[in-house]
């Protein structure tokens, strides 16, 4: 499967009940869309490689516009990965910038639940400074269709009793935001990203290619909200 059948896979799902991957009344709550590319001028290398003048960025602009949470970064070209040796490359074009899953911003300790019927696939802590931190994923065999959806940048303790084939139905809460410290040292949010074919890899899988390999990982990695279902709520809001 790649990402054009897996779009129309679920284009015929219409009796699929997707569950919310995070709490978020649209009708009470706001969502932020958030830019981390180089058009972004109030993110500057000061603020981006330390953790805590980052997240107190994150966090005044939240609250600025009173959002729930910030959100955004599929198939966007990041300036923020510079901070991290992980995303090194030998040159630039092989350098990894740009971004596959969506980051969902908000408080460390903000529970994440499984938005269809899944089975414990892989976990694993990757604590590189910048990498995931504590990492689970999930996968999903609905209707002919067979996919994973990895999360990054939880809490620890989410991973501390799992076992490989726990069943976790959909809406059940499962993770939750991690501290710096078990996220990779990163702002507190999740990474949230569709996978149709794991490559044989455990507890990981690249959240961030480089431009020669974009279109290869992009048909691998389908647009996440195609589940989330939740950009629509953000696009008329600025950043600035």
């Amino acid at each position: 499967m790649d990402s054009h059948s897996f779009y129309f896979w679920l284009s015929q799902q219409s009796q699929l009940a997707i569950q919310p991957v995070v709490p978020f009344d649209s009708s009470k709550e706001k969502l932020l869309s958030l830019d981390f590319t180089e058009q972004n001028s109030d993110l500057n290398s000061t603020i981006i490689e330390n953790t805590v003048l980052f997240s107190t960025y994150i966090e005044k602009l939240l609250q600025k516009h009173a959002a729930s949470y910030g959100i955004g970064g599929y198939n966007e070209h990041r300036t923020v990965y510079a901070r991290s040796r992980v995303f090194d490359g030998l040159n630039e074009s092989e350098a990894r910038c740009i971004h596959l899953g969506i980051d969902i911003w908000g408080k460390a300790g903000t529970p994440i639940a499984a938005p269809l019927d899944a089975s414990v696939h892989s976990f694993a802590f990757n604590e590189a400074y910048g990498d995931y931190g504590a990492t689970i994923i999930l996968e999903h065999a609905i209707s002919g269709a067979h996919f994973y959806t990895l999360y990054g940048h939880l809490s620890l303790r989410d991973i501390s009793n799992l076992k490989g084939g726990d069943f976790i139905s959909a809406g059940k809460e499962f993770a939750h935001f991690g501290e710096p410290a078990e996220n990779g040292q990163w702002p507190p949010h999740l990474h949230f990203q569709i996978i149709l074919d794991m490559q044989g890899k455990q507890g990981d899988y690249p959240g961030v290619c480089s431009l020669a390999e974009r279109e290869k990982y992009l048909d691998n990695c389908p647009d996440p909200d195609a589940l989330l279902q939740m950009m629509q709520w953000a696009k008329f809001i600025d950043q600035v």
